[in-house]
């Protein structure tokens, strides 16, 4: 027995017993029940352990989570018999007692412990083995126990070294499915656990809804005692985000870029892409994308007008952005519309395409100039320098909440497209999506649905997790959900918590998930054989405005006559 376990056998043995193993029921190597002493209390999530003696007079230790717990009288037959006991006319003892899913066994020697074996709660160590803390080498804070303790993720199961990704499912606006995401990040970035990589990692948040991720810069003023005392027993500082870049839209109709954002607009950066960049980078595949057109004629006229955008790039490079096409200089995404439309059939090359695709394609491109043309231009000196640069802050978050749905599946595949073509030894990146139902949907296809997928099979060895939100994981792609380490749900819609996707719940946590608050979840990870149900603290940084101290957002011109 080695040092670690020594210590665990006393952090156990200290621990005054709560029940013992019960015999009415069966006991095996993975789970048992376990009959509840009078005056203790045993409840969901408490993790106990069972030291038994085999054959050969070895101490073996079971160590497990409960997930079930019951009471119900004994003696009685009849469901009335309850009023006749409460009456004193009926004798009956009430029996109490919990169900353990076994999560560690050590030694392993697989069989099952003896009824009337004392069952113990665990502190200390004993708590870190039943859970596999102590082999963790690089330890995530990633909650609490309903009792405070920590839980913990393996940091190679989040950085792509043994897996990497997280997908969180639940219902929005009570599932708190970003803002856990985000907790994630800040627990990477501010335990320490990254150590001298924490300057090189870099994370990519979208902002899909509203402006809550605009405020990650600003210490939250409406933090409570309660909820700093919480950051405390996590080990982490309390306050924002140290180095966080914000992105927004170029306004439309506006000449010079400016970022068209509501109530944030100090610290913003405007973002477009110049004509020769969205020709270079063969970006029109996601302008004109439509998931629920399958015809793959139509995308190879796409492709073959995005490979001659990229020779007229090419071949007359302009350090202003605009694009030379067969002789007309292009300043807008509507030029650059007018002069496809008239010369579509000169680059198809005489190809054998039907008329009423072509139609339907350039019907698409003028759908695009519409909803997103406004994203792509050269017609100002301002807008080659509004570019979305992540490398010159740890967190970037680009706002989408403004823009149109095909002009936000625009912004999101150029974005990750040009994640996945970094060159050299790239920093690690994290990259959180919320609505990943919309770019990888299960039915249809789509170019941002090969980019997301490419980044779940690939991304892990190109140095990139994705961190993915959804209501709904059955319409998420399944090799998507698949290559996930990290499977998180918050509250679900009691249907969609029986799909099969939620297969690594225990019938018990499916019933959970149904009734979570807001700021709990139920996180299943490789290394853990059961689900543990986590809290997080309240965000140490602002999600909206209202929570902005005095201080950080008073106005600048205050006092100035």
């Amino acid at each position: 027995m080695s040092q670690d376990d020594d210590r665990a056998f006393e952090d156990l043995s200290a621990e005054t017993a709560v029940g013992v193993v019960l015999g009415s029921q069966d006991a095996t190597p993975l789970e048992l029940w376990v009959a509840v002493r009078p005056g203790c209390d045993l409840q969901l999530d408490d993790l106990v352990a069972v030291v038994s003696q085999d054959a050969q007079n070895r101490a073996v230790r079971f160590y497990g989570v409960v997930d079930q717990v019951r009471k119900r009288h004994e003696g009685t037959h009849f469901d009335s018999d309850a009023f006749r006991v409460k009456e004193g006319k009926l004798p009956a003892e009430v029996s109490y007692a919990g169900h353990v899913r076994i999560t560690r066994v050590e030694p392993e020697v697989f069989f099952p412990p003896t009824p009337g074996d004392e069952v113990r709660l665990v502190r200390g160590l004993a708590y870190e083995k039943a859970l596999f803390f102590d082999e963790m080498e690089h330890k995530v804070p990633i909650g609490l126990t309903r009792n405070g303790q920590k839980v913990y993720a393996d940091l190679e199961f989040m950085n792509g070294r043994r897996g990497a990704h997280a997908s969180v499912s639940g219902v929005s606006g009570v599932a708190t499915k970003t803002t856990y995401a985000t907790f994630l990040l800040y627990s990477l970035f501010r335990s320490g656990v990254l150590g001298a990589e924490t300057a090189n990692t870099k994370a990519l948040i979208f902002n899909v809804k509203g402006e809550d991720l605009l405020w990650l810069d600003k210490p939250n003023a409406r933090l409570s005692l309660e909820d700093q005392a919480r950051w405390d027993k996590l080990g982490l500082p309390v306050g924002p985000f140290s180095s966080v870049g914000l992105f927004a839209p170029a306004k439309n109709h506006v000449l010079v870029p400016v970022p068209d954002t509501g109530e944030r607009q100090e610290g913003v950066a405007p973002y477009l892409w110049t004509l020769v960049e969205f020709a270079r980078e063969q970006l029109l595949r996601f302008a004109v994308s439509d998931a629920d057109d399958t015809r793959q004629q139509l995308s190879f006229v796409a492709e073959r007008v995005a490979a001659f955008l990229a020779r007229a790039a090419h071949d007359s490079p302009d350090p202003q952005g605009t694009l030379l096409v067969d002789g007309v200089r292009c300043q807008t995404f509507s030029e650059l519309v007018d002069v496809i439309d008239q010369k579509l059939g000169q680059i198809l090359g005489g190809q054998n395409v039907a008329a009423p695709t072509q139609d339907a394609f350039r019907r698409r491109l003028r759908m695009a100039a519409s909803r997103m043309g406004h994203l792509v231009r050269a017609d100002h000196d301002g807008c080659r320098r509004a570019k979305i640069d992540w490398d010159k802050h740890q967190v970037s978050v680009i706002d989408l909440h403004r823009l149109h749905a095909s002009a936000q599946t625009f912004v999101v595949g150029a974005v990750l497209k040009r994640l996945m073509e970094r060159d050299g030894a790239s920093p690690l990146t994290f990259v959180v999506l919320d609505e990943l139902n919309k770019y990888a949907p299960r039915s249809g296809w789509s170019p941002i649905q090969d980019i997301v997928l490419d980044i779940a099979e690939r991304g892990r060895s190109l140095g990139v997790s994705l961190f993915g939100a959804q209501q709904t994981a059955s319409e998420v792609e399944r090799r998507v959900v698949a290559n996930a380490a990290l499977r998180i749900v918050g509250r679900l819609d009691a249907a969609e918590a029986e799909r099969g996707e939620y297969g690594f719940l225990t019938r018990a946590a499916r019933d959970r998930a149904t009734i979570l608050k807001p700021g709990t979840m139920i996180v299943s990870q490789p290394q853990i054989p059961t689900p543990m149900l986590v809290s997080f603290p309240r965000p140490g940084w602002a999600t909206k405005r209202s929570e902005v101290a005095a201080s950080a957002s008073r106005d600048p011109f205050a006092g100035i006559d």
